[in-house]
Parts: structure tokens; sequence; C-alpha cells
């Protein structure tokens, strides 16, 4: 289990709700279950990563990151808002600003349970 979860400010973190974990695919994080993948098209650059969402309720499960890094591994998150709250209730959260200054804002010592309780 990682030490923290990262809340994101940016346009589509903030629509969804999501709390990530990140790890690469089959290591420190995974999901189980079918999904739907979605890759964005419509922007200026080439796409970089998918979202998939659950089959069954149409939740964010998780983005990956289409290609394989240099290593072989692939960058994946999966959001925590769809697991167990006691599972992770304690996981400290960072704070990302991923709208305007795309960095990390200082740590305020909260966790999960302070969201969600």
């Amino acid at each position: 289990m990682p030490d923290a979860a990262t809340a994101c400010n940016c346009t589509a973190c903030r629509r969804y709700g999501a709390l990530w974990i990140y790890d690469f695919e089959g290591e420190r994080v995974s999901y189980a279950g079918p999904t739907t993948a979605f890759v964005r098209s419509d922007l200026a650059e080439a796409p970089y990563l998918e979202n998939r969402f659950c089959s069954t309720c149409g939740n964010l499960v998780c983005w990956r990151g289409l290609e394989p890094q240099a290593d072989g591994r692939r960058r994946m998150a999966v959001n925590i808002r769809l697991t167990d709250p006691e599972l992770v209730a304690d996981l400290m959260i960072r704070s990302f600003d991923g709208l305007d200054k795309f960095e990390d804002r200082p740590l305020d010592g909260r966790c999960v349970r302070d969201l969600w309780c």
C-alpha cells in the first residue's frame, strides 16, 4: 500500500472526484473486474494515457500510460474512492496543483479519513 493518496485539482480529476494512488501496472497497484477504456483524441498532442471506467457502473477506475516507459514498466494510478474506506482511511493526502502550476502543494496533515468522515 502506498503511503499517500493524491488529490489533484486539474479539470478531469476535480470533475471525477478521483483520489489517486500511483505505481506501475502489476506491481503495488491493481484493479479487478471489467473496464472500458477511453483515450482522448481531441488534443493537439498525441494521447499518452487512457482512462478506464467500470463496465458496470461507469465510475473512473484508473488511468494508465499508453506506452511502457524505457524500463518496460507501465505507469498507472488507481482511484481509491472506489475502495473500502477502512482499507485506505489512514493514507496521508498529498495535494497536487494540476490546474495551474503542475506541482505539489504543501502537506497539511490530512488523511483520507478526514475527507470521508
